[in-house]
């Protein structure tokens, strides 16, 4: 009978650290890189043994630089992967070589446990456990429990146990539920907080069907229990149930095959980022999506900077530099594919602003909707400047060559900062900006080459023409161009921007 864990979904913030752990420090492999099949620009990486077989398998959904979520009752708290019992020490020995916090061996079960955690603050065990010694140093075998905190612990036991576990006795304030291969922990987190989705989370939990017969049959035992929303989906590598136990945990069920070589040569899994079949394989969804180095290969090491930002490296770099600042309520791969087009081998390094206003990103604030808080904006523009000198030491960058792309609200905080920082931004391309400083400033912009596209339909165009005065003003070689669109972006703004981008370049 086909039971046990299938595999375990977290969700991380930082791809290369999450990376550098479970393939670099535990030696999994990556046997998945795929777009989401819910949200097709978020990256989900599937970490197991070389086959990629269910029961080894944990995956991350990736939240680059994303909001931390909180461990609490209706979640998985817990990962733990089973070890040769004779290999603890030289764990724990690996773990200290890498000065990574470990705490034990303590015993568990019955079992000697290495507890530690990945750069998310996931918990991870390493269980001793008395399978076969392959020799070291030689990754995890498999999964061998998980731990789920829930407020009402007997009905998740209940829940759980039809589908292949039995009880396994009790501990420390857990009960333990086995099947042949391995274990799920409940805790009674009863009167505990609630857990809350985020980076440093545990997703759900995926349990072990043979195929899409039995999934059907559970499909229809659910329903006859009232477990709620029941939903069913094709995930191209297994096929998936979706449902909440009484406590709240996610649950997916998940069929053991098509497997995770039904679209990769076996001797290349992971080698590829997989698109999902209902999604359009684009260059524009393969630029927002976050890149990374395996283990040895060479990188670009990313540095804490005032601003949260992501470096993207074309394939055959030029040595120019394109900024991007995204409008309101974007992120830092927003502009990635329109500045790809302009520049193909430009470096693109994107920037997220820190200002939020109901929830979304924007890099200063506003009062209302032509008005704008001058204190945060200067606060924000020599927060900026910090920013971009710490990007040129960290990322060896020519300031000659570096073009900074800003739209609507990043336009307008480029503009801000040419006045508050002058020098600092010697070419521009702001998409339907606007002066949002009240008090202009006097600055020397000679020599600053900047592009400005108004929309014709666009409601804030009528205060371009402010920001266009001052800027020639000032010195700067302005070009005032208008685009046959209203507020958004359309293809006149890329055959304008890359228009000028030749002429300022061979000019």
């Amino acid at each position: 009978m086909t039971s046990g864990i299938h595999h375990v979904t977290a969700i991380t913030r930082d791809v290369q650290a999450n990376v550098d752990f479970w393939m670099g420090f535990l030696g999994l492999s990556l046997v998945k890189q795929s777009a989401g099949f819910e949200d097709a620009e978020q990256l989900h990486l599937f970490y197991g043994d070389p086959a990629g077989s269910p029961g080894t398998l944990v995956s991350f959904l990736v939240w680059q630089d994303g909001a931390a979520g909180r461990v609490g009752h209706g979640r998985v708290a817990e990962i733990a992967l089973a070890i040769p019992r004779a290999r603890i020490g030289d764990w724990l020995t690996r773990a200290m070589q890498r000065g990574l916090r470990v705490e034990g061996p303590s015993r568990e079960w019955g079992e000697p446990v290495l507890r530690l955690k990945d750069p998310d603050g996931i918990i991870v065990k390493l269980v001793g456990t008395d399978m076969a010694d392959a020799g070291w140093p030689a990754a995890p075998a498999r999964l061998r429990a998980v731990t789920i905190w829930s407020a009402l612990p007997e009905q998740t036991a209940a829940f759980l146990l039809p589908f292949g576990y039995r009880a396994g006795g009790a501990e420390g304030g857990l009960t333990r539920l086995v099947s042949d291969t391995d274990a799920i922990d409940i805790r009674d987190a009863s009167g505990f907080v609630a857990g809350i989705p985020g980076t440093g989370v545990i997703d759900h939990l995926a349990l072990r069907v043979p195929g899409p017969e039995a999934l059907q049959v559970h499909h229809h035992a659910l329903k006859m229990r009232n477990a709620g929303d029941v939903t069913v989906h094709d995930r191209r590598y297994f096929v998936s149930l979706y449902a909440r136990e009484p406590g709240e945990t996610l649950i997916e069920l998940a069929t053991d095959g098509p497997g995770m070589a039904v679209d990769e040569d076996g001797d290349s899994l992971g080698r590829t980022l997989m698109i999902p079949p209902h999604v359009a394989d684009t260059d524009d969804l393969r630029l927002r999506l976050p890149q990374f180095a395996r283990p040895g290969e060479e990188r670009t090491r990313m540095r804490e900077l005032p601003f949260v930002h992501r470096l993207r490296q074309p394939d055959h770099p030029d040595g120019s530099v394109m900024v991007l600042l995204h409008g309101t309520g974007g992120n830092e791969a927003d502009l990635m594919p329109l500045a790809h087009r302009i520049a193909p081998h430009a470096t693109l390094l994107g920037v997220r602003g820190r200002s939020t206003e109901e929830g979304v990103s924007r890099f200063f604030r506003r009062t209302s909707m032509t008005s704008f808080d001058q204190d945060d904006i200067r606060d924000e523009a020599q927060a900026f400047a910090a920013f971009w000198n710490g990007a040129l030491a960290a990322y060896d960058l020519d300031p000659a060559r570096i073009t900074v792309m800003g739209y609507s609200n990043g336009g307008n905080f480029a503009a801000a900062v040419m006045g508050l920082q002058p020098g600092l931004i010697r070419r521009a391309i702001l998409m339907r900006p606007m002066a949002v400083l009240e008090d202009l400033p006097q600055a020397d912009l000679s020599g600053v080459s900047v592009l400005t596209l108004t929309g014709a339909r666009d409601p804030y165009g009528p205060h371009a023409p402010r920001l266009n005065d001052w800027l020639a003003a000032q010195g700067a070689d302005l070009d005032a161009r208008v685009v046959q669109a209203g507020h958004d972006i359309v293809t006149d703004d890329l055959a304008a921007a890359t228009d000028w981008m030749k002429g300022t370049t061979n000019g």
